[in-house]
């Protein structure tokens, strides 16, 4: 089969060969963070997760590309758009596999109150504000289960005999469970799917018997920590969240 693109960034492009999935970076994209990506997506393997592995990370015509299992199937989001009659359904698998997720442990991947500290940092926001969640963020449970960092439906593939794969995991961390839970009910208001977010949330909390405000403390550190390579429009809508709280 003859190599198809079927994804392009400014800093990567992604093709399929057959049974492989290659993602090839830009030319300047740090080494180092390639091989830590890599690295990352090796240690959550272990894991036993339905994922693609990676077969191999090689140079392609001078680029660094990172050569992985190509998982047939539609996104979770794709069957979302076409059965909205499903959507209740495809929510209950959704929160179903997520919290199989933050049900793992992967001990050598970087902490998540690390980096976000280190991106509410980086922000533009005032100094206090900064304070204000640092200081929140310092405060927060200290855990270590497996968080994925971007856990949206278009990041699970459902092949044709049903069964679910969990895809890039270029930003794994190990953290708290509702970091990232926070970060998916962001990622589905971003999507302009508000009511959506909010019936997640909800469904969340009652499945893992997890307090609703709890999470809610953790969407305006998660908000800010998104800030830093937000587009100029999802970076009105996150102050907004960071905004209104009102710090204790």
């Amino acid at each position: 089969m003859d190599k198809q693109k079927i994804f392009s960034r400014e800093d990567k492009e992604i093709y399929r060969d057959g049974d492989k999935l290659i993602k090839v970076f830009d030319s300047e994209y740090s080494k180092a963070n390639i091989l830590n990506e890599a690295l990352n997506h090796a240690r959550v393997e272990e894991t036993n997760l339905n994922m693609p592995k990676i077969r191999s990370i090689r140079v392609v015509d001078g680029k660094w590309a990172i050569i992985l299992d190509y998982i047939e199937g539609k996104t979770l989001q794709s069957l979302m758009d076409e059965h909205p009659e499903k959507e209740d359904e495809y929510l209950n698998l959704f929160v179903d596999l997520q919290m199989e997720v933050l049900s793992k442990k992967v001990p050598l991947l970087n902490k998540l109150k690390d980096k976000m500290q280190s991106q509410i940092s980086a922000t533009d926001l005032d100094a206090t504000t900064r304070y204000e969640l640092h200081t929140r963020l310092d405060s927060m449970p200290k855990h270590t289960h497996l968080c994925h960092g971007d856990f949206n439906p278009t990041n699970i593939i459902i092949t044709d005999d049903g069964i679910p794969y969990v895809i890039d995991w270029a930003h794994a961390t190990q953290g708290n469970s509702s970091a990232d839970v926070a970060r998916s009910y962001l990622l589905f208001c971003l999507a302009g799917k508000k009511q959506l977010a909010d019936k997640y949330l909800k469904l969340y909390c009652k499945k893992s018997d997890t307090a609703l405000q709890y999470i809610q403390r953790w969407i305006p550190i998660v908000a800010a920590s998104r800030l830093v390579k937000a587009s100029e429009t999802e970076k009105a809508f996150l102050h907004n969240w960071i905004d209104v709280v009102d710090y204790e």
